[in-house]
């Protein structure tokens, strides 16, 4: 950004505090919202103004700790390949990880999309391989076409693990917790896909504007100013700042795809319980990928990691260094809890940039 543009972003969200007459409370959904917050150091330049809370965005952090040991029951299970993404490897079961499982001999493989998965089936017909498909609906459009693919093609040895979320209902559940909000960063990948007009009926309920905005940080400074303008003139709306990407319908192929395969459905998260409506599970026909059928995992009993605030940090209710553990028995190199594990965790963020 040229000293020029953020002399006159800052400018606009000075103006817009001073006829809101108040400092205004705003969450960044979005995991990677939070990092390029902290690494740019945005929060020292409006902190007068803003008091800017991590939300719910990050997909590794919410994965319910009851899916983390059900993944590790996965890859125990002699014969099973686990193909996952990178975080996901070192996020701490109550006992172990999927490191630690796969340093005892297990087979994890950290691969980069479903498709990697799915070859790794086909490249050994005599073993079962596992994705775990985690995320928002970013990365379940690319899952769903993955699983077309697998059912089309009667590739046999391949299955999901299923645990996608949705973020407007997860946006509701924080609204309707003990957060005071004047308003959402969107976050800009989901937007893309779920369109600006998804949180619509969000904004009519709860009169909390949106703003899907990017990743640059001139992008998140630009979108706080577009929604504290929102905020002065006394408004409600879900607006767009990044244009580049972001339309109000959003992608509906990709949508169409998603729906396709899967079906909304209730959904356990970090922190936040169970929400109604805010998963996606496996539609009928396609419930022969399903490995916790497949492999008839047990029912996993309600359970935390002692001591970890992750939840809390998830809820925008605790900032990461106020956690008793943070810095001290939870770093980078020793997590406690996932939020501190994920490239998108806000106690990473907090730990690495302060």
């Amino acid at each position: 950004m040229r000293m020029q543009s953020l002399e006159h972003v800052l400018s606009r969200i000075r103006k817009a505090s001073g006829e809101i007459g108040r400092r205004v409370r705003v969450m960044e959904v979005c995991g990677t919202h939070t990092h390029v917050i902290a690494r740019a150091g945005l929060k020292p330049l409006v902190r007068d103004e803003v008091a800017l809370v991590s939300g719910p965005g990050c997909p590794v952090c919410v994965t319910a700790q009851r899916d983390i040991e059900k993944m590790l029951l996965l890859a125990r299970r002699p014969g099973v390949t686990v193909a996952t993404f990178g975080d996901m490897v070192r996020v701490p079961g109550i006992n172990s990880s999927l490191e630690r499982a796969r340093a005892e001999g297990a087979d994890v493989r950290v691969v980069y999309s479903a498709r990697d998965a799915l070859e790794l089936a086909r490249s050994d017909p005599s073993g079962e391989v596992v994705f775990l498909a985690v995320g928002f609906e970013t990365t379940a459009p690319g899952v769903a076409s993955v699983a077309l693919e697998a059912a089309e093609s009667g590739t046999a040895n391949f299955s999901l693990l299923v645990s996608h979320k949705r973020i407007v209902p997860a946006m509701a559940a924080v609204l309707d917790g003990r957060v005071a909000l004047d308003g959402f960063l969107t976050p800009g990948h989901v937007s893309v896909i779920i369109g600006s007009g998804a949180y619509e009926p969000l904004v009519r309920e709860y009169g909390v504007p949106c703003v899907a905005t990017g990743f640059e940080p001139c992008d998140v400074l630009e979108g706080l100013a577009m929604l504290l303008e929102i905020v002065a003139e006394h408004r409600a709306e879900s607006v767009i700042q990044y244009t580049r990407a972001v339309t109000p319908g959003g992608n509906a192929r990709a949508r169409d795809i998603m729906m396709r395969v899967f079906e909304t459905a209730d959904a356990e998260w970090r922190g936040l319980g169970v929400i109604p409506g805010s998963g996606l599970r496996l539609r009928e026909e396609f419930r022969k990928l399903d490995a916790e059928e497949r492999f008839s995992l047990p029912e996993v009993p309600p359970t935390e990691i002692e001591g970890c605030a992750c939840g809390e940090v998830l809820k925008g209710l605790l900032d990461p260094a106020h956690c008793p553990l943070f810095g001290n028995r939870c770093t980078p190199e020793s997590p406690v809890g996932p939020c501190m594990v994920s490239s998108e965790g806000s106690c990473a963020a907090t730990y690495r940039y302060g």
